[in-house]
């Protein structure tokens, strides 16, 4: 399925309008099945305007330019590439069928990962389309993907009203790297955004969390401790802290830090889960279960929580609990693990 961002980008309808009185039967007839399709594909019905447009005879660059549109919407992106590919710049420069095919065809593109193919297209359709943010953020990504770092930091920035070389849109530029697993890239627009400014905020946090994926412990410990100087009402660094020292073999650092992420934002799952952990360890049963049942409250998909409330369980002689527990979380394990 194409992700809501993408499909806000499509336009919706056409202003052009038939005067069906006026064409020959055939043309007549292709111009209703074309203003049909559109209704189709505005009902969410691509598939059917699909069959509707096949069923045109010969078909014009107008009736292929809009099978394509309906393509995409299908999630048919290899056959929207091919229809739209073929017919694009014969349609009308500065036309909406033009404006919409190029679009849709850079999204098409992008959706199958065929980024160097996509980005002249959206760069295209941002020409008329400046202010639409879904366009900078995929184009963001796409050249997060080409490993073109200063490009997609410039895409962001555009979308978030940020100066490309500001300390703030190296930030933005990172955190968008480190969810598409892009660390190098990330690591250096976040020490980059430190130089420039060494009290921006999240970068340290964003450091920290780097630095406690690759095991250096010490590391992220003082990388968190330093975004909390900056804000110390950040209940995710603390909770970053709180996992760090909990790695470190320091419970009772662990626990401070865990309590005060809680207390900051007690709707957060994740630090319930390392306190259930670590007072399992400090072998405080019951301790333990609240914190992994207020774990489940605010999180009840959560896998982790589930077995470690089992494995509690089992551990204090409840084993009908935990065989329950223990089923839930094997219920929510990933398909084909």
């Amino acid at each position: 399925m194409v992700p809501a961002l993408v499909l806000a980008l499509v336009v919706a309808q056409s202003p052009a309008a038939f005067v069906l009185l006026a064409l020959p039967s055939a043309a007549q007839d292709a111009a209703v099945a074309i203003a049909e399709a559109r209704t189709l594909i505005a009902a969410d019905k691509p598939r059917d305007a699909i069959a509707k447009l096949q069923g045109i005879p010969d078909p014009s660059p107008e009736v292929r330019y809009l099978l394509g549109v309906a393509y995409y919407h299908a999630d048919d992106y290899p056959h929207a590439i091919e229809q739209l590919s073929a017919i694009r710049t014969s349609l009308p420069e500065g036309s909406f069928e033009r404006r919409e095919a190029t679009q849709v065809l850079g999204l098409s593109l992008y959706v199958s990962k065929r980024y160097p193919d996509a980005i002249p297209l959206l760069e295209e359709t941002r020409a008329w389309a400046k202010d639409n943010l879904e366009l900078g953020y995929i184009l963001g990504q796409a050249y997060i993907q080409m490993r073109q770092p200063e490009r997609a930091r410039e895409a962001l920035a555009r979308t978030f009203g940020l100066a490309p070389e500001s300390a703030a849109a190296h930030v933005v530029a990172a955190q968008l790297m480190l969810r598409m697993e892009m660390e190098p890239l990330a690591e250096v627009e976040l020490k980059q955004a430190v130089e420039k400014d060494p009290r921006i905020p999240r970068a340290h946090y964003l450091l920290g969390q780097l630095a406690l994926f690759r095991g250096k412990l010490d590391e992220a410990i003082g990388l968190s401790e330093k975004e909390l100087t900056l804000n110390p009402s950040d209940a995710m660094a603390f909770h970053q802290l709180g996992d760090a020292y909990l790695r470190a073999s320091k419970p009772d650092e662990a626990i401070a830090a865990l309590q005060k992420s809680v207390w900051l934002n007690p709707y957060y799952s994740a630090p319930y889960i390392l306190l259930g952990r670590l007072y399992m360890t400090k072998d405080q049963p019951a301790t333990a279960e609240g914190m992994l049942r207020q774990a489940i409250q605010y999180d009840p998909n959560n896998r982790s929580a589930h077995y470690l409330l089992g494995q509690l369980l089992q551990r204090v002689g409840r084993t009908e609990e935990a065989k329950k527990e223990f089923a839930i979380a094997e219920s929510l394990q990933p398909p084909g693990r």
